[in-house]
């Protein structure tokens, strides 16, 4: 019989042994140990339903015992060599993604995590064009390695003191601010755009966005925004990249977020939900722009067979099980119960947002300080009732729902009855 040391042991151990840069969520967190799809067990039994999914990482469910065994299968058979040797699944997952990635991108450069891809499409950019800048929308984020951390706007997460500013990188306004409508915050950002390239467009190899901001606090720009983007980058040659590796595999209740702007970027970055747990990662493009990369490169884990065939199985499930169009109707379900409480609670300010299963909500927006540390309250008292959120935006206080797709309606039901009685008793 397993023997678990409790959250205080794992604390302590933490403490001891790991970096102090190291976090976690609630002031009496649980130690997890099981996870059942859309369920999570902490040692003592408890049963909480994961309404964060690892963000928005086990879009397929924990545990899903029909990827599970094909992974297990793999694991037995054939774990890792290289790109440097002939293997199937790799080439069989790259053939699937060109039947189901936007617009005409066939090709697929695998590496482990979304930082890994950001990083290869931003060079990727820098090969193709054969210039150096970028542009990137303020309050983003793309990632931990040196030059995703240069595109990222997001303060808390540009962890160098020392990241080099400047002529490299141009950030513009999001198409969101408080106390425009999303019309307006769009041309706003649309005329930076603009000057951003008229003032240096030669110099700026691609354009980086998430199509919904996740950390930035669930942003999602208006309808037609992308299209203007694409049409105006085009004019001076600059890629765009699509960082999907929050929105992709069905979270906003399409495939990809991008396709609900009925736009195909250049190029697209993937991960998270991509592997349903298993490191699985990857930047794609055209056959035109692929031609340009040359130099030599590698990744000693990317499309390993193991990941590869993971990948697969969770292409399989996403498809027979339709989880973008489950997504789409169930994110409804809880958008419409969030806005409920948005005007059952007109003293905490709610501001609902977001898209399929990826739904924020801003506790305070005019207060954000005394909203952060609501978001807090809400999150502990959640856990204690049995559900896990997340939290997320400029000033961390944003509830988060990016549950698994596979989240039941009597599941969202649940939540949306445990929250307004937490936030009767913080109005």
């Amino acid at each position: 019989m397993q023997t678990y040391i409790g959250p205080e042991g794992v604390l302590q151990k933490r403490q001891q042994y790991f970096y102090p840069c190291t976090s976690h969520f609630y002031r009496n967190p649980p130690q997890l140990v099981k996870g059942e799809m859309q369920y999570l067990y902490g040692h003592d039994g408890t049963r909480y339903t994961d309404f964060f999914a690892g963000v928005s990482v086990v879009a397929t469910g924990h545990c899903n015992p029909e990827i599970a065994e094909r992974t297990a299968e793999q694991l037995r058979t054939l774990q890792h060599t290289c790109t440097i040797y002939l293997t199937q699944p790799n080439v069989e997952l790259a053939e699937r993604l060109a039947g189901i990635l936007p617009g005409r991108l066939s090709r697929t450069f695998f590496v482990n995590s979304g930082s890994e891809a950001n990083e290869g499409a931003l060079l990727l950019a820098r090969l193709h064009t054969g210039r150096r800048g970028f542009l990137a929308l303020e309050q983003s984020l793309h990632g931990r390695t040196y030059l995703t951390m240069s595109v990222t706007g997001l303060q808390m997460w540009r962890t160098d003191p020392q990241l080099a500013e400047a002529a490299d990188v141009t950030f513009i306004p999001r198409p969101y601010e408080r106390g425009m409508n999303a019309d307006e915050a769009g041309r706003r950002s649309i005329a930076a755009l603009r000057a951003a390239l008229a003032a240096k467009g030669g110099e700026i190899a691609a354009m980086i966005a998430e199509p919904i901001q996740g950390n930035g606090g669930i942003i999602a720009p208006p309808d037609w925004y992308f299209a203007e983007v694409k049409r105006l980058l085009e004019q001076h040659g600059v890629l765009l990249i699509a960082d999907e590796i929050q929105t992709g595999f069905g979270r906003t209740g399409r495939m990809f977020a991008m396709d609900r702007y009925g736009v195909a970027p250049d190029i697209v970055t993937m991960a998270k939900a991509l592997g349903g747990g298993i490191p699985v990662a990857g930047f794609a493009t055209t056959d035109e722009i692929a031609a340009s990369f040359t130099r030599p490169s590698a990744s000693t884990f990317g499309g390993n067979p193991v990941s590869s065939v993971t990948a697969l199985a969770v292409l399989d499930y996403i498809e027979a099980h339709r989880l973008p169009e489950r997504a789409e109707r169930l994110g409804a379900q809880l958008r419409g119960g969030l806005e409920h409480l948005a005007a059952r609670f007109p003293q905490l300010a709610l501001d609902v947002r977001g898209a399929g299963l990826m739904r924020g909500a801003e506790l305070c927006a005019d207060e954000p300080q005394r909203g952060a540390g609501l978001v807090d309250d809400v999150l502990e008292a959640m856990k204690d009732r049995g559900y896990l959120i997340g939290k997320n935006g400029v000033n961390r206080n944003v509830l988060a729902f990016q549950p698994p797709l596979v989240i039941a309606e009597a599941d969202i039901d649940g939540l949306l009855a445990a929250l307004e009685a937490v936030l009767a008793g913080l109005a």
